[in-house]
């Protein structure tokens, strides 16, 4: 696929009636930066230890090398980033998992790298990785779409009730839109992963249907996902032209068995059940370094 050349390098020319160039007048100062405009780099990592290289490691080397490796997880000090957290990952996928979120590409990168780079990296080895960024999404409706939605699930415009869950939905809108493009993580224990296509097949091409219709597929989808406030967390992050898949999804929940259940669920709507394609699962179980090394047996 032929590409622009965007290289900011050296202005273009152009020739006059005579033949000789003349340089363009320069394009208006763009502002050039590795941090996205809004949102934050996020990044799933998932490794495997290699037992035959900790076997043949000394007692020693293997104690220096688990506090840097705890060093390296800790996010404290001047290379701390927004928000970290591991995970054990049960299974032959991996043992453990780190999941990174930071306006820098570069500040989360270089966690894998200095666990890659610590006594233990030689016996490190990763075994998938996954980059997007957040977003807020197109379908997340404004206070007047919101209402809009409302009058076709059967409100009347100018009820005391109608009105009263719009102006509860604006208050609510701007701190809905910044936990989207700046997010916390969730304090429950239960976490998995996975990565998600909307389909381009003939009869089944998400990136086809009008913008009127995709968003009435999302609103239904996402309704589904409302039954399980209280009890599971979602991040969903874009990956388009960042890696293999289109989104990542990220989901927290209090008890496993929730995890289960809302993926279950919200395979019926319409939106997955007609075009959406999943990548692998990873399951993952909120835990700290000293812990993952501990069980790992490490």
């Amino acid at each position: 696929m032929a590409t622009a050349d965007t290289s900011p390098s050296r202005p273009t020319s152009a020739a006059d009636s005579k033949g000789h160039a003349h340089a363009h007048a320069p394009a208006a100062a763009v502002e050039v930066s590795i941090e996205p405009t809004q949102g934050w780099h996020v990044s799933h990592f998932f490794y495997r230890f290699d037992r035959d290289r900790l076997a043949a490691m000394p007692e020693a080397a293997r104690r220096a090398g688990g506090e840097a490796f705890a060093a390296a997880l800790a996010n404290e000090g001047e290379g701390a980033i927004r928000r970290l957290q591991t995970w054990i990952v049960p299974g032959h996928k991996a043992d453990f998992a780190v999941m990174m979120m930071d306006p820098s590409p570069l500040r989360v990168e270089a966690v894998h790298q200095r666990l890659m780079a610590g006594p233990l990296g030689a016996a490190l080895t990763p075994t998938y990785s996954f980059i997007g960024l957040t977003e807020v999404s197109e379908y997340l409706p404004n206070a007047e779409q919101f209402g809009e939605r409302l009058i076709e699930e059967g409100e009347t415009r100018d009820s005391p009730t109608f009105k009263a869950k719009v102006q509860a939905y604006a208050a609510r809108e701007a701190g809905m839109r910044k936990a989207r493009i700046e997010p916390d993580i969730p304090p429950w224990p239960n976490a998995c992963f996975y990565p998600m296509n909307k389909k381009r097949k003939v009869g089944e091409n998400w990136f086809s249907l009008p913008f009127s219709e995709r968003s009435r597929l999302m609103a239904e989808h996402g309704r589904s996902g409302m039954k399980f406030g209280g009890r599971v967390a979602q991040l969903i992050t874009v990956s388009v032209g960042l890696d293999d898949w289109e989104w990542g999804v990220t989901l927290w929940a209090s008890r496993p068995d929730y995890l289960k259940e809302i993926v279950y669920t919200m395979r019926f709507d319409e939106a997955s059940a007609r075009y959406a394609e999943f990548g692998p699962f990873y399951t993952g179980y909120v835990a700290t370094p000293a812990e993952i090394l501990t069980h790992c047996g490490v």
